[in-house]
């Protein structure tokens, strides 16, 4: 439901996609903080990533929480609302989806990405690690909703998952400067495409989404 104290503009869709956006420089600014104070940023102890870990996850979803509260503030948008169910082909849709998405993170990690994470960090690590991207993937989330209801708000068509192009190209290409990889920057822009598209498929119904926005990120 809309703010019936004015007229809602896809602007103040975008301001909300955009603060979720700039919410992930969070962590730029705390390893800047880690760094000032003596902390080896490019090989932290396994206690320093772990605090690390939960300290940005703390301030990532204070971050989402309180875009949300602005969000319906300005626009009015319920969230949590429900949709209609879903059919069989959606389903399908969904499942090619992670099919899509489970194939290019193995081309991009030569592996697949879970497996590779758990060898790599040993269970203590790799649990909080993913942790981590729970909230990592709420954030995402909320990207997309606020980029698709500021599209849908100018463009007049609820089919074509603007959320995902906004995620690609705010979320993704980040990832060029934070990796240091256009291949990887790329990649993550197409993966940012394929969360907005499942968010299409599931009606909209960020209950769903949730969930599975989230799943599509950490595999």
């Amino acid at each position: 439901m809309e703010n019936k104290d004015r007229e809602v503009t896809g602007f103040d869709y975008l301001w909300c996609a955009l603060y979720a956006s700039a919410a992930f420089a969070i962590e730029l600014l705390l390893l800047a903080i880690e760094g000032k104070i003596g902390f080896n940023t490019q090989n932290l102890t396994t206690a320093q990533h772990i605090g690390h870990w939960i300290l940005i996850t703390i301030l990532w979803i204070i971050a989402g929480v309180i875009i949300i509260l602005i969000g319906r503030k300005t626009t009015g948008h319920e969230l949590w609302k429900p949709s209609k169910k879903m059919k069989g082909w959606q389903y399908l849709a969904l499942a090619a989806c992670f099919l899509v998405n489970i194939v290019s993170k193995y081309f991009e990690w030569n592996g697949f990405k879970v497996v590779m994470e758990w060898n790599s960090r040993g269970p203590l690590l790799f649990v909080f690690q993913y942790i981590y991207y729970l909230a990592e993937g709420f954030l995402i989330s909320l990207v997309i909703v606020y980029g698709q209801l500021a599209c849908e708000k100018w463009f007049r068509n609820d089919k074509i998952p603007y959320g995902g192009i906004v995620l690609g190209l705010t979320w993704g290409l980040m990832h060029i400067v934070s990796k240091g990889d256009v291949w990887i920057g790329l990649l993550s822009a197409f993966a940012g495409f394929l969360f907005g598209a499942a968010y299409v498929i599931v009606n909209k119904d960020y209950r769903k989404a949730l969930p599975v926005i989230t799943l599509l990120f950490v595999l």
